[in-house]
């Protein structure tokens, strides 16, 4: 199996996907493409989460007409998502994009497809060929007797083909079903078949609730498979939310870290401080902090210092007070309604003796 560090390495604008590159968070722009200053402000939007390549719909002129504003003004690097019109994908990548997003068996015929492989070598834009269980085509779907791992993989390596044929090789692979262990096999066995970047997610994967948990157990899986080069997680909810998601995917799979992480226990008879609320508000008051720390929130002395002691930095709760604790330390105790503040100037220190020893 080609895993991420032997994959083909491909040049997105600024980024390098494949190739043992960190793995990169994408997501996609719902507003209308068209309307250039509510895209750039949901793109912006997206960079201040954690984006770091962002997708935009592209289903008609108007869209394509905003593409030179939109890549001049981006601060990520832009993927143009065609289907049908190959018009739009030339169009795309004069605009600029660092990728487009096509599935080369609807982009109107191999001429066409030429057209638009020829001008993505020229202007040095990656293609992703993008597979999706829905859009499976109709003798490959009888073949198999219905959407299995096997047929999606088959319908890739058609469209991988067609397109090496025109000497083009400056391509993304994905694979997407609303079926979990469907992706999961599909990569699996792509994985042993070409040595292409995989961008990985669970298309369809629900509301925030349920589809954080297709999507998390989906791509979980395969980025501890050593598999996934690029990925989304697709909610219906705002694309912000998607980047969280992602994010905390790649920490607890650990791939990447983005700044401080707060683990907390999960409460029990023991507890006598408002423990949920006070893990909520040292989460928001640390999301902003880029130093990739662990930060403990322990309901009581039993799973405090001690269970955490791997902890950078954590509370302890007791009867209206709290214990904070450095690498399972006392350093203080404060009462309930100082924890927070008294964390935040110990974190705050600990931050400033970083940096004089760096």
């Amino acid at each position: 199996m080609i895993t991420r560090e032997q994959t083909r390495p491909i040049r997105v604008g600024s980024l390098t996907i494949g190739g043992g590159a960190p793995v990169i968070v994408q997501s996609m722009t719902n507003t209308a493409t068209a309307d250039t200053e509510a895209t750039l402000q949901q793109i912006n939007s997206l960079a201040k989460a954690g984006c770091e390549l962002v997708r935009v719909a592209v289903p008609d002129e108007r869209a394509a007409a905003a593409l030179p504003y939109l890549v001049a003004k981006s601060p990520l690097p832009l993927v143009a998502d065609i289907h049908f019109n190959y018009r739009l994908a030339l169009s795309a990548i004069d605009a600029g994009v660092a990728k487009i997003r096509i599935n080369p068996g609807n982009i109107g015929g191999k001429d066409r497809l030429a057209a638009v492989v020829a001008r993505a070598a020229e202007k040095k834009v990656a293609i992703r060929i993008g597979v999706n269980a829905g859009s499976l085509e109709k003798d490959i779907y009888h073949k198999y007797g219905g959407i299995t791992a096997e047929a999606l993989v088959e319908s890739a390596l058609g469209h991988i083909k067609m397109v090496e044929e025109m000497g083009f090789k400056n391509l993304i692979v994905s694979l997407k079903a609303s079926s979990v262990p469907l992706t999961v096999a599909a990569h699996r066995l792509l994985a042993q078949k070409v040595n292409y970047p995989h961008h990985i997610g669970i298309t369809e994967a629900g509301s925030p609730f349920s589809g954080t948990i297709h999507s998390a157990v989906g791509i979980g899986a395969l980025l501890l498979a050593g598999l996934g080069d690029t990925i989304r997680v697709s909610l219906t909810a705002p694309p912000e939310e998607e980047v969280r998601v992602a994010k905390e995917i790649l920490t607890a799979a650990g791939i990447r870290r983005f700044g401080p992480r707060v683990i907390s226990c999960p409460t029990c008879g023991r507890t006598q401080i408002k423990l949920q609320e006070l893990a909520q508000e040292i989460e928001e008051r640390v999301k902003d902090l880029s130093e990739p720390l662990t930060i403990a929130v322990m309901g009581c002395a039993v799973n405090g210092p001690g269970e955490a002691r791997e902890a950078d930095l954590g509370v302890a709760g007791g009867k209206n007070e709290g214990l904070i604790f450095r690498r399972g330390k006392v350093l203080k105790k404060v009462s309930q309604n100082k924890i927070v503040d008294e964390l935040m100037l110990v974190l705050d220190e600990m931050l400033q003796e970083k940096a004089k020893k760096h």
